[in-house]
């Protein structure tokens, strides 16, 4: 049985300071998990300064191989490839996309697939508590599948060390490592921004949200730089009968928090750093 609490942190687009909201959590919160799910572009250990405890490879998924000694050179794996990666009976891994076409269409089975290498995932300690990390190759895929990898990681710690809570930093978009991130979870902070487009992602992410039967709670961030978008995204979430979590400020010490390599609350006692806290008290009152 689950006692814990899940809080995923997401984001339409990249770039709303959804990193910067999670470093404050994890210094709010007690007892807790805490997970970088953003693994393409992972960034939270620079405010958690983590120390990496366990290092683990991740393969994500495969590449076609030719073995030259048993090829009797065909041509139908040439032919038949769609992605053009197979040339003079050679697999280039920068085009196979590990569809499986020629491996069960070679008559001499000398088609063989071999798991790619494309990351490490991570088990840290930080002084806010363990975190689970990852980090994606250049150019790697299957990122959604390391997601999920770094998830049950972390389930299985907050049952080992009885959490109340994980807390996890996202990804922008709607894409597989989103759902991959919020998928079960109990609740997700939605982070947008007052531009057009960062209204325009929160409603792509709001449906993903509720496509997937997860409670959304919309965090407006730097909302004074634009008072009148910021009342058409309240106004939004009203009709959507969706709960606005709060509004941050726009605030310069978040650049001094992030070059200090430190959560926002413990940088400055500023308007941003009190709205913060009271989002924390909302997601826990919703919790």
């Amino acid at each position: 049985m689950m006692n814990y609490k899940e809080v995923v942190v997401i984001s339409g687009k990249g770039g709303t300071g959804k990193t910067t909201i999670v470093g404050s959590l994890a210094s709010l919160a007690e007892e807790k998990v805490l997970t970088d799910c953003d693994v393409d572009a992972a960034d939270l250990h620079l405010l958690l300064q983590p120390e990496i405890k366990e290092e683990n490879e991740f393969y994500g998924g495969e590449k076609a191989s030719i073995d030259r000694k048993i090829c009797s050179e065909c041509g139908l794996c040439e032919e038949m490839c769609r992605f053009g990666a197979i040339d003079n009976f050679q697999v280039d891994s920068l085009f196979c996309e590990g569809c499986r076409l020629c491996f069960n269409l070679c008559p001499e089975e000398a088609v063989s697939m071999e798991a790619e290498f494309s990351g490490h995932w991570y088990v840290s300690q930080t002084r806010y508590g363990p975190l689970v990390h990852a980090k994606l190759g250049v150019a790697a895929e299957n990122s959604g599948k390391l997601v999920s990898r770094v998830r049950s990681k972390a389930h299985e710690i907050a049952r080992e060390t009885s959490a109340r809570y994980i807390i996890t930093d996202g990804p922008p978009g709607i894409g597989c490592p989103v759902i991959a991130s919020m998928t079960g979870a109990d609740l997700v902070l939605i982070v947008t921004e007052p531009t057009l487009s960062g209204f325009h992602d929160l409603e792509r992410v709001v449906d993903a949200a509720r496509h997937f039967n997860v409670c959304p709670l919309v965090c407006i961030n730097k909302y004074d730089l634009h008072p009148g978008r910021s009342q058409e995204i309240e106004d939004y979430c009203k009709d959507k009968r969706i709960k606005l979590g709060g509004k941050v400020s726009f605030d310069r010490d978040v650049i001094g928090s992030i070059v200090h390599g430190l959560p926002l609350v413990e940088y400055s006692d500023g308007k941003a750093s009190g709205e913060i806290k009271k989002i924390w008290q909302e997601i826990l009152t919703w919790l």
